[in-house]
């Protein structure tokens, strides 16, 4: 079987999704689970009962490069969203705690799997905010990442009728799920975006 590695996963995004700010919302999502990794290694894992698991740091920023891959293919077919990348997945050797991943992912309508690891969590919490951020980076008068502060991100997320369309509870769960308070989730995750801002456009 084939690994899967980062840039297998970026050829099947490629191939299964060609709307370009989609694939831009997948690599953010792939970075900031990167620096996420790298953040519980230097850190510790806050949430008691959670540890790191086995994946490597490759592996959390894969998660996020396929997370979303079949979702122009499965738009109108909600419950078929990560069931189709799981079987796309079949012919790789991808672990069984990767594959999990996806199988909570979307578990509203698939009912794969409840959410439980760590990586799971921290899935969930940051998927909708890395949309959010962008959103801020937009509305900034260079349209960059690197003129986005956490202050005005901050700022932004207690303005409901700004980006109304991002669910901020899900983004605020990593308090209780993680363990980890807004301002540094948050944090973490517009660094990871800033650093790594030419592969999202802005």
């Amino acid at each position: 079987m084939k690994e899967l590695t980062i840039e297998i996963s970026k050829e099947l995004l490629h191939k299964n999704m060609q709307n370009v700010n989609l694939r831009r919302h997948c690599y953010a999502v792939g970075k900031t689970l990167r620096a996420f990794h790298d953040y519980y290694v230097l850190n510790g894992v806050k949430k008691e009962g959670m540890d790191l698991g086995n994946l490597t740091t490759d592996q959390w920023e894969i998660v996020g490069i396929l997370h979303d891959s079949d979702w122009e293919l499965t738009t109108n077919d909600p419950n078929n969203h990560t069931i189709m990348l799981l079987d796309w997945l079949k012919e790789y050797n991808a672990p069984d705690e990767l594959l999990n991943v996806f199988r909570s992912h979307n578990t509203r309508h698939t009912h794969l799997r409840e959410l439980k690891t760590l990586l799971e969590w921290t899935l969930e919490c940051c998927d909708e905010l890395t949309g959010f951020i962008v959103a801020v980076a937009l509305v900034q008068p260079d349209k960059k990442l690197s003129s986005v502060t956490l202050e005005s991100v901050l700022k932004k997320f207690k303005q409901k009728e700004f980006a109304r369309a991002v669910d901020r509870s899900q983004i605020a769960q990593c308090e209780e799920k993680l363990g980890i308070v807004l301002t540094d989730f948050v944090g973490v995750a517009l660094k990871a975006m800033q650093d790594n801002s030419d592969l999202m456009g802005l």
